[in-house]
């Protein structure tokens, strides 16, 4: 990463609620790739700062990031700029202890290996990696899920053979579905950068390589079924927009594992399930965070 980060510093004047804004720039700043922030609540609104490693340029981080925020135009950047020669790594290990999710799993950074507790799947991710680093309270629902749908018998869940892992970000689903017993998944993402720390991940956990196809894709877009589990941890507008390629490309009576929501997007993607003719049968939320389980109708 070199001797600097890079910080962008976003402003939001109220136009959405304090905690709601606060949501959406955690989520945004995950998204875009960041390795950390800072957030000031103000009077009239939340500001945050954003950091981002030094190995790629600003505008590379500027353009994710607002690309992410399109649909919020009134948050906007207020400041960039440069941090130099500050051991980042020092405050990363204090900011990324070991956290157990579910019943079974534990998110562990490289560095606390030797912490592994007892009993726990471990989930090694470097906490510098793209969306997905299992600290979000969305990436927690949705291995939460995982995890129950894979202790389901009654969901069949050892014929998940075939799963796809969409907009991958860190790959914890992809090596989460593979320690649950999945035989190969596909792990895409529209970003080719993050398929490099992907594949990093993957070797931490010590997981075969040869049972995961990485590949850049749009969502679902040239893919072709049939796929007993799907899993994405997205927002919802693309969500809502690639639910009739799930029902297309899973068996039926299959499964889809979606998170990536907040609960007052619940009523509206559950119609959307019910309206692309899938089920829901499991749903789950940590705070504001919610995520749902849905069954291809036969």
């Amino acid at each position: 990463m070199g001797n600097y980060w890079w910080y962008i510093t976003v402003l939001d004047r109220g136009s959405v609620p304090s905690q709601e804004c606060e949501e959406i720039l955690y989520s945004a700043a995950e998204i875009s790739g960041s390795i950390g922030t800072e957030v000031q609540e103000l009077p009239d609104g939340v500001r945050m700062r954003i950091y981002y490693r030094g190995d790629e340029e600003l505008s590379f981080w500027r353009n994710r990031l607002l690309s992410v925020l399109d649909p919020w135009p009134d948050i906007r950047i207020e400041d960039i700029g440069k941090i130099e020669n500050q051991q980042w790594s020092v405050q990363s290990e204090d900011a990324f202890p070991p956290l157990e999710v579910g019943r079974g799993f534990v998110v562990l950074a490289p560095w606390h290996k030797d912490a592994l507790p007892a009993g726990r799947i471990p989930l090694y991710i470097n906490p510098a990696s793209a969306f997905g680093t299992g600290y979000h309270e969305s990436t927690q629902v949705i291995l939460r899920l995982m995890e129950r749908y894979f202790a389901d018998r009654s969901l069949l869940a050892a014929r998940a053979t075939d799963v796809i892992d969409v907009g991958t970000g860190s790959g914890i689903l992809t090596i989460a579905a593979l320690k649950l017993g999945a035989k190969r998944v596909l792990s895409r993402d529209l970003d080719p950068t993050v398929l490099g720390e992907v594949r990093s991940n993957i070797e931490l956990n010590g997981v075969d390589m040869e049972k995961v196809t990485l590949e850049t894709g749009d969502l679902l877009s040239d893919v072709k079924g049939g796929f007993d589990l799907v899993l994405a941890n997205i927002l919802v507008d693309p969500l809502v927009q690639m639910l009739p390629d799930v029902k297309k490309i899973l068996k039926p009576g299959a499964v889809a594992i979606f998170s990536g929501m907040i609960e007052r997007e619940r009523e509206g993607f559950i119609e959307a399930l019910s309206e692309t003719g899938m089920e829901v049968i499991d749903e789950l939320q940590a705070e504001d965070w919610w995520g749902v389980s849905a069954k291809n109708k036969a």
